[in-house]
């Protein structure tokens, strides 16, 4: 049984690109502390990488993106990227105009640069860019409710969708886990593809901001098509034929 069951996890990590110890539990019926037991013995074996709450795929094995990684490891990767992105977005933005920002440590470094612009009305279900920007702004600052999704730092659910079905900004600052030129935009959980549809659809203008990296990876939700996208800010390590066949495909990429 103990066999089986290692043999159905490893099965799943592949097929989800990431597992956690309390579904795991409830599915099969046992403990937690047994599931984190074969954790271990299956990360001895090569099948996946254990991490707080749950377990990702062995990088050389997989390019599965996951939500599991928390916000404060989030934060060390990618760094000088990030603060790239961050402030090139921030230069698009206009004294009046009304954001909608989503979760992400890309758009915490963009906040970084708005100290200056005024007046703005800024709306962003993430609480952690929700406290940069009533900290370093005079901005009109509205915050979205919501069930509160710790590995995604932010509100999700249908109380924060309908909540923007009511709103109409004119910008957009995007966050993305994953994106390519089959799916568009991927992410890992149908709350997440949720709110962020929602934000779309609330928008004039959509600006997604990511690092190249995002390139290399895939989730298996699929959020929105490319045509969704007015403008890509990346950095230089996005590919010349990527970036030839988003400009084809209409979308702006600026690099950085």
């Amino acid at each position: 049984m103990t066999v089986d069951r290692r043999s159905q996890i490893a099965e799943l990590m592949q097929q989800r690109g990431a597992v956690r110890v309390s579904e795991l539990a409830q599915r099969f019926g046992v403990s937690q502390v047994t599931i984190r037991n074969d954790f271990v013995q299956l990360e001895r074996d090569g099948h996946l990488i254990r991490e707080r709450g749950g377990a990702l795929p062995p990088a050389e094995s997989s390019s599965m993106i996951s939500s599991l990684l928390e916000f404060k490891a989030r934060t060390q990767l990618r760094v000088e990227e990030k603060a790239r992105i961050g402030m090139a977005a921030a230069k698009m933005v206009s004294a009046g105009d009304s954001l909608l920002l989503d979760a992400g440590t890309t758009v915490v470094e963009m906040v970084r640069h708005l100290s200056g612009i005024s007046p703005l009305t800024i709306v962003t279900n993430a609480l952690n860019v929700a406290y940069h920007i009533g900290t370093t702004t005079d901005a009109k600052l509205f915050v979205l409710g919501g069930k509160f999704e710790r590995d995604a730092a932010s509100m999700l659910g249908p109380l924060a969708e309908q909540s923007l079905s009511d709103l109409r900004v004119s910008k957009l600052f995007l966050g993305a886990q994953a994106f390519d030129l089959e799916y568009g935009l991927t992410d890992t959980t149908l709350e997440i593809m949720g709110i962020k549809r929602a934000m779309i659809r609330s928008a004039h203008q959509v600006i997604l901001m990511a690092d190249s990296s995002k390139f290399e990876a895939s989730g298996f939700i699929r959020v929105a098509p490319f045509s969704s996208i007015h403008t890509l800010i990346t950095d230089t390590g996005l590919s010349e034929e990527v970036r030839a066949e988003l400009e084809r495909s209409g979308v702006e990429v600026v690099i950085v």
